[in-house]
């Protein structure tokens, strides 16, 4: 993802010659291309992502169109004060770029992990959150970016993620997409992770004769309420995925709609992180496993999710 990124968003700054991109001491190389072509037009702010959030915000309030740029945890926690006074009490047209989001950076502990930045932002006003599933999505959905003026979170992952697209997809930020049809059940996720939902529904197909349908949920906040509102019209169980923590994120997003909506008669499994800080150090893939969010594990919640459903309609008849 990281490629595509630096790919696009160098064509897109020569379209716009408002584009700036602030670099929190990464990607150096990465943007070599960019700052050949455009040197007035990067800062490396250094490890000092609080500074470089408020000159983010300045620039923007002088009309230009600035990118934050570094570690997921680093560009959101690091400075929330910055993203809540400077950018989004002043809806300033910002675009943070956290990348390694949610386990790409595993390995490197609890440090580099961001499983809750999504529950942080989702609650600021006027703040965005988007989250593409593969590179392609990425391109679609960064060029939707750049034309918003308002703060926007762009989660992203690292790098070797699976591609869900077989080309560039025609999106827009706010309108869910769906990847695959299917008349069982309903899984909506968002991010590199969307990929083990894909596998998971592989298995159920296979292994239960369950038709999945897949979603990608791309856009956290603002939530796509009529493609949710079709979703739980056709589906009694649906299920939300995602590499961040079960608090705060796209399945609570979808809990409070269905509260506020009066959903009745309807199942929502959310499947995340847990709520906790979790020890084990190693790759991506370890990780995942270890905390029961690959797709077997994914496979065997959902199955237990329906038969539960199954058995309590039976008692309840």
């Amino acid at each position: 993802m990281r490629n595509a990124f630096a790919e696009t968003i160098t064509k897109l700054a020569s379209l716009d010659q408002r584009i700036v991109l602030l670099s929190g001491d990464i990607g150096n190389r990465l943007f070599d291309p960019f700052k050949k072509l455009f040197p007035n037009r990067f800062y490396n702010c250094g490890v000092a992502e609080a500074n470089m959030t408020s000159v983010a915000a300045g620039l923007a309030l002088s009309g230009l169109k600035p990118i934050t740029y570094t570690i997921a945890p680093f560009n959101t926690t690091r400075c929330l004060e910055q993203i809540k006074i400077d950018i989004c009490y002043h809806n300033a047209p910002v675009i943070i770029v956290g990348v390694g989001a949610g386990l790409s950076y595993a390995s490197l502990g609890g440090s580099h992990q961001s499983c809750e930045d999504i529950s942080f932002l989702r609650s600021l006003p006027n703040m965005n959150i988007v989250s593409p599933c593969d590179s392609y999505e990425l391109i679609a959905l960064l060029k939707e970016a750049v034309k918003i003026d308002k703060p926007l979170y762009f989660r992203m992952g690292k790098k070797n993620e699976p591609l869900i697209y077989d080309k560039i997809p025609n999106l827009k930020i706010g309108k869910g997409n769906i990847i695959k049809k299917g008349k069982d059940i309903c899984i909506i996720s968002y991010g590199p992770i969307l990929h083990e939902a894909l596998l998971a529904a592989d298995i159920l197909k296979e292994k239960e004769k369950i038709n999945a349908q897949i979603i990608s949920m791309h856009t956290i906040k603002p939530l796509d309420t009529d493609l949710l509102k079709d979703i739980f019209n056709n589906f009694s169980s649906v299920i939300s995925i995602e590499e961040h923590s079960i608090i705060g994120g796209l399945g609570s997003s979808i809990a409070e709609w269905m509260i506020d909506s009066d959903i009745k008669n309807k199942r929502l499994l959310r499947i995340g992180t847990p709520d906790s800080f979790f020890s084990p150090i190693g790759s991506q893939t370890f990780v995942r496993k270890k905390l029961k969010i690959d797709a077997e594990n994914i496979y065997y919640k959902i199955t237990n999710h329906l038969k539960t459903y199954e058995n309590t309609r039976c008692n309840i008849s």
